[in-house]
């Protein structure tokens, strides 16, 4: 089994920043692509950003230029940098691991996630 613990989430103000961290632990034999969704109030859970075994990285649209996805694969970390934030920022954000055991089985783990508030 993986498990993934999140942090970093919180209230801020419109324009300011947080950086959300979620740090894979147990069984982990090779992790694949990682990455952030977000579920606001009312609304489907949407892709924020991901990040590939070799650094490639996606965003959504809505938040180019303002969030960045990193990871340590040595600490099987990934990260999500989110300056300017606004309102519309605010959810529930999940990270998410692709997980490849030995036999080649791959499968998806999810945090529990964090919120995130955006208001003055």
């Amino acid at each position: 089994q993986v498990q993934l613990v999140e942090s970093g989430g919180g209230l801020v103000q419109p324009g300011g920043s947080l950086r959300l961290s979620c740090a894979a632990s147990g069984s982990i034999f090779s992790i694949l692509v990682m990455g952030w969704y977000r579920q606001a109030p009312g609304k489907q859970r949407e892709l924020v950003a991901t990040i590939t075994t070799g650094g490639s990285t996606n965003n959504v649209d809505s938040v180019k230029g303002r969030f960045t996805i990193s990871r340590d694969n040595s600490q099987n970390t990934v990260y999500l940098q989110m300056n300017s934030l606004r309102p519309e920022d605010t959810a529930v954000y999940f990270c998410t691991i692709d997980h490849r055991r030995q036999s080649g089985y791959t499968s998806r783990y999810w945090g529990q996630g964090t919120q995130v508030t955006v208001s003055s």
